[in-house]
């Protein structure tokens, strides 16, 4: 398996709504959990010896056929948030909600935002770029867990212009 199927892999399991996946083949194993916002949270990749992911190969099999029944509520939830501006990340990084550890959060759920208003930090390549939001209006959820990665266009905030 190489890394563009492991990416898919750990984008169909954000998108499907279940909180953790195993899967082992023959020479490792991949475990991936996500958060209730269906964003994925933690990728571990394991070697293992061949004898250990043979006979559990039909266990990390049954989330993965459990996965589309799941899907349904996601989408349902998407269309409740049509009516809002999702602020998504213009680059690869690590997210921070905070300019420093000992620093408050730039904006919480309810904050009142203008335009070039600073969201939130992302690092990437030791750099840490300030995220500044493109419309004014009213933080309504936070995305991403602090100090979480992100990918590029994956949404960070919901913001409600009105």
């Amino acid at each position: 398996m190489d890394i563009r199927e492991i990416q898919n892999l750990i984008k169909f399991v954000a998108k499907s709504g279940a909180t953790e996946v195993k899967l082992e083949m023959d020479d490792f194993k991949i475990t991936i959990k996500t958060t209730a916002e269906g964003a994925a949270e933690t990728t571990y990749i394991h070697q293992v010896p061949m004898q250990a992911a043979m006979p559990q190969m039909p266990v990390a099999q049954a989330p993965m056929a459990a996965a589309p029944v799941a899907a349904t509520p996601v989408a349902e939830t998407a269309e409740d948030n049509s009516k809002y501006v999702t602020v998504k990340s213009p680059m690869i990084g690590t997210f921070y909600r905070k300019p420093s550890p000992d620093k408050p959060v730039f904006v919480e759920v309810g904050s009142t935002i203008g335009k070039g208003d600073t969201l939130c930090v992302i690092e990437a390549m030791k750099l840490f770029n300030e995220i500044e939001s493109e419309v004014s209006g009213k933080i309504v959820k936070v995305l991403v867990d602090d100090a979480s990665p992100v990918e590029f266009d994956q949404p960070l905030f919901l913001v409600d212009p009105s």
